[in-house]
């Protein structure tokens, strides 16, 4: 936690990806914990006992408290990896069902691909955030995603927060990278009207 603790006390928001998946007693203490310091978001895999340990662990939702995430289906899976786990839904019904569930079970918003905020918004509404990985400018590859969208299409999708990871760690200038996709988020959301 020591990461954390020094980008707190610098006053930067902290985005923990931890994607917790445990029992419940363990979600439940390891949520507790994360509440405790400060952090701003938390991931926990859409499961029901996970996310209902989460939010227990967190205690009463406050505008400036932790806000809880559940990861509807990870940005590399497609359907044939559903198959293989011996789910016979699609991609889109599999996260808007598991966007129900962390909706009923009091979490703040999701995580899911830029093909999904409207399934989502359509079953929970809209004020439920959703956080948008596999996010690639324009020309860029899709590197081990198998479903990505351009900052453009997953804010006019509904997505509220983008996750870039390697356009940006891997670009030659990685602060230009960074620069350009904001100005590209900008504007989609100006368009948008958000």
């Amino acid at each position: 936690p020591a990461i954390v603790e020094k980008a707190l006390a610098q006053g930067k928001r902290v985005f923990l990806d931890l994607k917790f998946l445990d029992i419940e007693e363990t979600v439940r203490r390891a949520t507790a914990r994360v509440a405790s310091m400060g952090v701003d978001f938390l991931t926990v895999h859409a499961n029901r006992k996970a996310l209902t340990a989460a939010v227990e662990g967190r205690g009463a939702k406050r505008e400036d408290g932790l806000k809880l995430l559940a990861v509807t289906v990870l940005t590399n899976f497609d359907a044939n990896d559903l198959r293989d786990m011996g789910l016979q839904w699609s991609v889109s019904d599999l996260v808007a069902a598991r966007a129900n569930l962390a909706h009923e079970v009091g979490c703040d918003g999701v995580i899911a691909s830029g093909e999904e905020p409207v399934a989502i918004r359509q079953k929970v509404g809209g004020s439920f955030l959703i956080i948008t990985p596999g996010i690639r400018p324009a020309g860029k590859g899709a590197d081990d995603h198998a479903r990505v969208t351009t900052p453009t299409q997953a804010i006019k999708a509904g997505a509220d927060y983008l996750v870039v990871g390697r356009p940006i760690r891997d670009a030659a200038d990685p602060q230009a990278a960074a620069e350009e996709i904001v100005v590209e988020m900008q504007s989609a959301f100006n368009t948008r009207g958000g």
